[in-house]
């Protein structure tokens, strides 16, 4: 039951739900205009989010207003997903204390490039009148002349009312320059063309956009166009207060070369409790039955951490696929497990890495490894003791594995031990890694 919620096949007939009721069990709504929840039950009515392309991967920041889409469509609307080619080279100031650094062109597209394939993986775009879109602004925005421009849609905002919006007023004390000042004018046309070429109605993003969002109606209420309405979802936090998404290391990156499919899994296996029955309503496509069971279930036995694997297991197959999802839970098995002395054997080296990102290598040379004692390979060798004294006391006291195998003064080291035929490695206590490199 939860595979098929999580690997949800599209079909030309699609679900049939209140999508603004839907959003509001899932904690997902902030703030909407009057009238929304009337439009999405009266009409097949289609929806937008914008994206920035300012880096080269979305982070799971961006997942809120991604599943937001998700839900759109399968209630039966269209989505589509803006790209900002041309926003993302202003810079949006929303959020910001300072003024973001210009991106060139080049850098732009291909982020925009890199984006796209991300957001691909979460929209369906073969599924009927309700097919999702992406498209780009800058292939609008690039054919106006300034002058134009201001002259046709500068009139419709007029400063005071710019001034007034959050991501305006909370910059004034340090400085907002006119190119992001314009930010605001920019995405409100966003919304204007979107509306004009393809009835879209709505504007959906977070709670920090709700400015931006507004002004775009405003900008069609003055163009005499239509009526057309906001929704925003909340920031998501965690439960001590820190930022979600972030760790020690930063931003957890969609994409699996800024952040690896292991780390990116454990991220989710390791958020507390009272998050993950926050956050399985958020990034999960189960149902409230399902959610419900899924809770009593996790409360019975919260060791197990049942909501969290299922969080994992859901986000990071949709993310990187399910079969890269099985070969990170396989390698967390190793590093977690009990008795995975042979499986650390059998892994790749590229698994191997993925594993100990980040963790201490110290170099030796093949020869030191011909036949060695734990002691001098610790303390003499490498630096993973600061003397003799420290790895004798530490190994006499069984608080040192080699390969998870726990080894004492006594124990001689040879290449038989080495992984990959190339590494050993080392764990001081339960979470201190090191990685001993042959050269």
């Amino acid at each position: 039951m939860f595979l098929q919620s999580i690997i949800y096949t599209f079909t030309k007939k699609t679900i049939n739900m209140n999508f603004v009721a839907e959003m509001k069990w899932r904690n997902m709504i902030n703030d909407f205009t009057p009238g929304i929840e009337e439009e999405l039950m009266s009409n097949l009515s289609t929806g937008y989010v914008g994206f920035d392309p300012t880096a080269s991967s979305l982070h799971i920041g961006s997942l809120a207003p991604i599943m937001l889409l998700m839900h759109l469509q399968r209630s039966g609307h269209k989505p589509i997903a803006l790209l900002g080619g041309a926003t993302a080279m202003i810079g949006d100031p929303s959020g910001k204390k300072s003024e973001r650094k210009l991106l060139s062109q080049d850098e732009v597209h291909a982020n925009l490039i890199s984006v796209k394939k991300q957001l691909e993986l979460f929209l369906d775009f073969d599924c009927g009148q309700n097919s999702a879109e992406i498209v780009n602004n800058l292939d609008w925005i690039s054919k106006f002349s300034i002058v134009n421009f201001l002259r046709d849609f500068g009139k419709s905002l007029t400063v005071n009312y710019m001034m007034a919006k959050d991501s305006v007023k909370n910059r004034i004390e340090t400085g907002i320059s006119f190119t992001e000042f314009s930010y605001q004018l920019i995405q409100a046309y966003d919304f204007f063309h979107l509306y004009k070429t393809k009835n879209c109605k709505i504007q959906i993003g977070g709670s920090d956009q709700w400015g931006n969002i507004t002004s775009g109606i405003e900008l069609i209420k003055k163009q005499n166009v239509g009526k057309a309405y906001a929704l925003t979802c909340p920031l998501v936090t965690k439960a001590d207060g820190a930022k979600f998404g972030k760790t020690e290391e930063g931003n957890i990156w969609l994409d699996p070369n800024r952040t690896s499919p292991y780390k990116f899994l454990q991220y989710w296996m390791n958020i507390s409790d009272d998050d993950s029955k926050k956050y399985i309503k958020i990034f999960s496509l189960l149902n409230k039955q399902e959610i419900e069971d899924l809770i009593i279930n996790h409360d019975k036995e919260p060791h197990m951490r049942i909501i969290q694997r299922q969080l994992a297991k859901e986000i990071t197959s949709r993310v990187h696929g399910s079969t890269i999802y099985s070969n990170a839970l396989k390698v967390s098995q190793i590093l977690f497990g009990k008795d995975t002395q042979e499986e650390l054997k059998n892994i790749s080296e590229e698994d191997f890495l993925m594993i100990f990102e980040g963790v201490p290598i110290y170099n030796i040379s093949r020869n030191d490894i011909k036949s060695i004692d734990p002691v001098n390979l610790l303390a003499e060798k490498t630096q993973v003791f600061s003397s003799k004294g420290e790895a004798r006391r530490m190994l006499s006291s069984n608080a040192v594995s080699l390969n998870k195998k726990k080894i004492t003064v006594d124990s001689i080291i040879n290449t038989d031990n080495l992984l990959n035929n190339k590494y050993l490695l080392v764990q001081k206590g339960k979470k201190n890694y090191i990685i001993i490199k042959i050269i």
